[in-house]
Order: C-alpha cells, then structure tokens, then sequence
C-alpha cells in the first residue's frame, strides 16, 4: 500500500500567527503570515565520531555534503531528511557499504564512482528524473529510488550483483533494459504508467514482482520466471487471470481490485498461501474449486465481490477451504 511521506524540508509558519477572520478568511486588516522555510546548517556544527561505522546524520538540516573525510571507517551513513540538493565529497569514504539519501532535494545521480564497496544505494524521495552514473558500483545489491520522476529503466546493465530494485511511484511506461540482471530477486514497479508485462524473461531468479496501480490489462510474459514467489498486481485493469502455467512456486497472488469476473487457471497453484481476490467481480461459488489444491492456504481476501452479498459468506469459505485460517482482514475462531 502506497504511504504518503511528506519530505521534511520545509515548515510552515504557525498558526496561531495566521490571522484569520470568524467565517474563515484572511483579515485584510492583519498581516500575512508567511511560509518559514527552514535554513540548512553548517557542517562544522555537526560533531563526527572518527571511529563511528554507522553514522546517522538524519533531519540535521543539512544542506550540502562536506567535511565527511574524517569517517574513514564509516560502513553505513545516513542522510536522510536534509536539504541536500547535490551528491558530493563522498570519494573519501571508499570502505562505505550503505548509502542513504532518502528524502532529500537531490536532481542528478552523480559522484559516486568512488564508492566501489556500495551495496544498498536509497535514493528514494527526491528529484530524479534519470537513474545514471553508476556504472563503478558493481558491488550494489539494492537500490531504491522510490517517488522520483523518473520516466525510463536505464543504465543498469552494470549491476550484475543487483538483488532488489525498487523503483516505485514513478513516470515509467515500459519494463524494459534488465537483461543484464540475472542476479535479481525482487523487483518492485508500483504506481507508474505501464501497460503491459514484459522483457522479463531474464530475471530466472525473480522471487517477487510487484507492479500494483499502474495500467496492465492480460496476465503475461511471466513463462522463465520459474522461481517467482510472490505477484502482485493489484489496483490494474486485468480481466482474466491467465499466464501463470510456469509459476508452480507461487505462494502470494494478488489480483485485488481488477475487473476480474471469475477464479480460473489457478488449480495448478498447489503451494499457494495466500490469495487476495477483493474488489473483483467473482459471483459463482464454484470458482473456489480452483484453490482446493492449495493445501497451504492460509489467507483469503474476497471481499467487495458479488459473492459477499451472500449471508453465509465466510462460512461458505470455511467449507470450500478447510485450511484457510483468515477471512479477508478477520481471522477465523475455532
């Protein structure tokens, strides 16, 4: 589910400075509260432990990148929250393995090359509009640029090692420039703009895949992703589950909120877990059939479907699916 996180960089003025008449509206008569955005600091006034290797500089109000070269030892550092508009001065930190620049004012992945022993990367929550200029970091395993504005996948043929990419809430419009990404396991695309699965056939070790709210309509393209474990494709326009004859290994299948009108193409799914089926438009008892199969079952998401006008609703359930033990967001008593 989508969190909405405010950066941190500005406050406004406070309110019991806003003069306001009695039906709500500004006085003319008094003066205009204005906007307190806030000032970064001087670095200088930031006391650093030499010796430290997680260094957490988060919400100090910084507001540019330097005097760092003392922390030689440093393995994670974190600055996120600050006012930061520009990666810079990091190339004396060599031995850093986390690098943390989340919700910042940053416009360009830049200077990094540096940073060689780089394994998580989080950019997320700021102003990128291109993932570039990390063609050194060969050493990366999870990168997150979440809530950016970014418009394409691009550059990352690098990143052989890469295990986890997170790139949701962004502009992208096609799947696309990840054959080189053997090595990753979980890739996340939610809230962008794409409308159709494809050029994933080289991920053969994808566990997870989650493309929720963007504009898919067909199940497809997921025939080499043998190993995957868990789909989500909620919030889409899909109408037929479809496509999932190669993914035996599934234990999580979200197909919430679709505009699905039945249960099918699934009884093959016997490692299934969890299954999230709400906000569709399944209306034939039968259709449960498919998941008597899934010995497993544990969790069932059904509601905001016709089936749920039904009065023996969840018992009806509880007789299909003996093993289930959770009933949309309810658990089942014994």
């Amino acid at each position: 589910m989508e969190v909405d996180r405010r950066g941190e960089s500005e406050e406004s003025g406070d309110d019991d400075t806003r003069r306001k008449s009695i039906n709500g509206d500004v006085d003319p008569n008094q003066p205009t509260a204005t906007i307190k955005e806030e000032s970064p600091v001087d670095m200088d006034t930031i006391t650093l432990d030499p010796e430290e290797e997680d260094v957490d500089l988060v919400h100090c109000r910084i507001g540019k990148i330097e005097g760092l070269e003392v922390l030689q030892k440093a393995k994670t550092l974190s600055l996120r929250q600050n006012l930061i508009k520009k990666i810079e001065n990091l190339e004396s930190l060599s031995s850093l393995r986390e690098l943390d620049l989340y919700d910042n004012q940053i416009r360009k992945l830049e200077n990094l090359s540096h940073l060689k022993e780089l394994e998580v990367l989080d950019v997320s929550f700021n102003i990128l509009r291109k993932v570039e200029n990390m063609e050194e970091l060969t050493k990366l395993k999870k990168l997150f640029v979440v809530h950016n504005k970014v418009t394409a996948i691009s550059n990352l043929d690098h990143l052989t090692e890469l295990e986890m990419l997170e790139l949701g809430s962004n502009r992208i419009r096609v799947i696309e420039n990840l054959d080189a990404l053997s090595s990753l396991q979980s890739l996340f695309l939610g809230t962008n703009k794409i409308t159709k699965l494809q050029n994933l056939d080289s991920l053969h070790n994808l566990t997870v895949l989650s493309i929720q709210s963007n504009r898919i309509t067909k199940i497809e393209g997921l025939q080499n992703l043998v190993n995957l474990k868990e789909l989500y494709l909620s919030h889409n326009g899909i109408e037929v589950i479809e496509g999932l004859e190669n993914n035996k290994k599934l234990t999580t299948l979200d197909v919430a909120a679709n505009r699905v009108k039945k249960i099918e193409n699934i009884s093959h799914l016997t490692e299934l877990q969890e299954f999230w089926m709400n906000d569709n438009q399944v209306d034939n008892w039968s259709d449960l059939d498919e998941l008597k199969n899934a010995k497993s079952l544990e969790t069932v998401y059904l509601e905001r479907n016709p089936l749920q006008k039904d009065p023996q609703y969840r018992r009806k359930i509880m007789l299909a699916l003996p093993s289930v033990r959770q009933i949309d967001a309810t658990f089942i008593r014994f």
